[in-house]
C-alpha cells in the first residue's frame, strides 16, 4: 500500500512540487484571480474539476464572472452539474466581496490567524461552500497545506487503504474533521505533507496533477 503511493510520489515528484509552488504564488495574485479560484471551487461539487476550470476561464474571457448576472452566467456552466444553483452562488459570493463595483477579497481572506479559522468563516458566509470546498479554495490560493480536500476521489482511496471503514453518506463537520485527522496521520506515516498526499491520491484516481 505505502510502496505504491511512494512510487507515484517519486515518479511525479517534480510535477507535484511545481503544482504546490503554483499554489504558493497565488498569494501574490490579484483580487480578481483569487475570486476566480473561489468561483472554480464553487463549481466543483459533483463535477469534473477540469470542466469547471474551463467554464470559469470562459466566463472571465467573456467579461461575465465579475459583472454578469445569474442568467448570463448559467449557460457557461452547462458542463457543470447544478448550474443554476452554482450561477447563483457565484453572484452571491461576488456581492459579498464587492465594494463600489470592485472585487476586494484578499484583505478579508488574509485577515485570519490560521487556515482553520479562515475555513470556518468561509463555510459560514459563502453559500455553496462546505468544508471540502473551503479547504480546496484555501489550498489553491496557497493559504492551507494542512487541510484535507475530502472529495469522492480521496475518500475512495482512503477506504481502499483502510484509513476509513466506509465512505460516509454525508460529511458532517465532525465527521470531516475526524477523517481529516486520519488522513493527516496517514500522510505523516508516508513522510508526505497533507497537500502532497492529496495530489498523489488525486493522481492515482484521475491520472492528473491538477488543482
Amino acid at each position: 500500500m505505502y510502496d505504491e503511493l511512494r512510487r507515484i510520489y517519486e515518479a511525479k515528484k517534480e510535477e507535484i512540487r511545481a503544482r504546490i509552488e503554483e499554489f504558493k504564488k497565488m498569494r501574490q495574485a490579484s483580487d480578481e484571480e483569487i475570486f476566480s479560484e473561489l468561483a472554480f471551487c464553487l463549481c466543483t461539487p459533483q463535477s469534473k474539476a477540469v470542466e469547471c476550470d474551463k467554464a470559469i476561464k470562459q466566463l472571465v474571457s467573456a467579461g461575465l464572472l465579475f459583472k454578469g448576472n445569474e442568467r448570463q452566467i448559467r449557460p457557461f456552466l452547462d458542463r457543470v452539474r447544478f448550474s443554476e444553483n452554482k450561477a447563483k452562488f457565484i453572484v452571491l459570493a461576488r456581492e459579498l466581496f464587492s465594494n463600489n463595483g470592485e472585487i476586494e477579497i484578499k484583505q478579508r481572506i488574509n485577515s485570519f490567524r490560521n487556515s482553520k479559522e479562515a475555513r470556518e468563516w468561509l463555510v459560514k458566509h459563502i453559500k455553496g461552500f462546505g468544508y471540502k470546498e473551503a479547504s480546496h479554495f484555501l489550498r489553491n490560493i496557497g493559504l492551507a497545506d494542512d487541510l484535507a480536500i475530502l472529495d469522492r476521489h480521496i475518500l475512495r482511496c482512503l477506504k481502499e487503504f483502510g484509513i476509513i471503514d466506509e465512505i460516509p453518506k454525508s460529511l458532517t463537520p465532525k465527521k470531516y474533521l475526524e477523517i481529516e485527522e486520519r488522513m493527516r496521520k496517514f500522510a505523516e506515516e508516508l513522510n508526505l505533507s497533507l497537500v502532497e498526499l492529496d495530489l498523489v491520491l488525486f493522481y492515482r484516481q484521475t491520472g492528473l496533477i491538477f488543482k
